[in-house]
């Protein structure tokens, strides 16, 4: 490392106000920052609280969390290929192909998000924001493993001109990023993000027979369409797995998340894992973390009561903890809902925040089958509105004080 601070040392000069290379400068403290900690003290006299963490670490510190997601993720594309083919292989193998597939998604979206972030930054003479790291990272994830690379691209770049830097960087958004991308690519290119078929299969002759590639929300969005037939969810998910030898959307393997689904969303104990290093580490929110399941749950039962009434639907009668294993929603709860910029900042607001979201995770599933996953929508209109939970929770407690203060 000291080599690496020597030659940067170097290079400062001619990059610095005055030098040579000025206009380069962002782009050089951009690199310097991440490989070394920055030299930056502090002017302002009297007592000061001291931090050793920074944006560029507490987004790194994300990235970190999302490893057991990405790990698994890798493992589970290149299982999922080998399960519809019908062969038997080491787990070596899967992880092969399944970086042969991942690797160049995740390459193709960090490129694209580095130019933007740089060529933004060169414009508009400000340091490249730190964002990216996680935003780079984020977008892959929540893709199925079959999505064209230039889609890829394509909505890493407009998610990062709409969603962020037209409201002025990092910090200024008001919708989350990687959510922003897969809705532009849900809304622009629907066949691929549509929940079938999302395992990558280069010779279609080669499946066996009874393999379909729909996600378990698919299945289940199949199911209400079957309306009137007496076949539940579960039921029909125990028969659309069976052609693997056993129960693949049991409840168990849902949570695990051996199941087909976008790259590293499907599993939600890789999610609960990496969610107990963002709330260790204090930069996950554990409060917005549990609202989501709290809402989620609350709501799945609410529905539950309304089939006891009988008010029939396949949805209403799904048990409410499986809408916790099914689709996406925990990796938005631990990873989405928790973004800093975007979330609600009061306490109060993130209980709130977090709880609505889940709730309208539900309704979206239920009330509208033509749309299988609600999370997306859920958390981006709650983007929308985090501004006025806490205006309203910041009035409250300012009026609470004034009584207070009044008596």
């Amino acid at each position: 490392m000291k080599i690496v601070s020597k030659n940067l040392s170097k290079i400062r000069p001619y990059v610095e106000k005055g030098g040579k290379y000025e206009k380069w400068f962002y782009l050089f403290n951009m690199i310097d920052t991440i490989l070394m900690v920055p030299n930056h003290t502090t002017s302002v006299k009297g007592v000061q609280v001291s931090d050793a963490i920074d944006l560029k670490r507490y987004m790194i510190t994300v990235v970190v969390s999302l490893i057991p997601v990405l790990i698994f993720g890798i493992w589970n594309s290149g299982h999922q290929h080998y399960l519809a083919i019908g062969e038997s292989v080491t787990f070596y193998y899967k992880i092969v192909l399944g970086l042969e597939l991942v690797i160049p998604i995740i390459i193709v979206a960090y490129s694209v998000g580095g130019v933007v972030e740089v060529t933004f930054a060169l414009v508009r003479k400000h340091p490249v924001n730190e964002g990216f790291l996680v935003t780079g990272m984020l977008i892959p994830l929540i893709l199925p493993v079959t999505v064209p690379l230039w889609q890829v691209g394509l909505a890493t770049a407009f998610a990062l001109v709409i969603a962020k830097e037209v409201f002025g960087g990092t910090g200024m958004n008001i919708l989350n990023v990687a959510m922003t991308a897969r809705a532009f690519l849900y809304f622009s290119y629907p066949s691929q993000l549509s929940g079938e078929i999302w395992t990558y299969i280069p010779d279609p002759s080669k499946l066996v027979d009874g393999y379909s590639g729909a996600t378990a929300l698919a299945i289940a969005q199949e199911t209400v369409s079957m309306h009137g037939s007496g076949i539940s969810i579960i039921e029909n998910l125990s028969k659309a797995g069976l052609w693997s030898g056993e129960n693949l959307f049991s409840f168990w393997n849902m949570f695990v998340g051996a199941i087909p689904g976008s790259i590293a969303e499907t599993s939600t104990l890789a999610c609960l894992l990496g969610a107990a290093i963002l709330i260790f580490t204090g930069v996950g929110s554990y409060k917005i973390i549990l609202s989501v399941f709290s809402g989620a749950l609350v709501m799945g039962y609410f529905f539950n009561f309304l089939a006891y009434l009988g008010i029939q639907s396949a949805y209403f009668e799904l048990p409410s903890t499986y809408h916790l294993v099914m689709g996406g929603l925990a990796f938005a709860a631990v990873y989405m809902a928790t973004d800093p910029v975007t979330a609600s900042q009061t306490e109060g607001g993130k209980w709130i925040y977090g709880f609505l979201i889940g709730v309208l995770t539900i309704v979206i599933r239920a009330v509208n089958p033509a749309y299988p996953e609600g999370v997306m929508l859920a958390v981006l209109f709650m983007n929308v509105f985090a501004p006025l939970i806490d205006y309203y929770i910041v009035k409250q407690n300012k009026n609470r004080r004034l009584k207070r203060a009044l008596r």
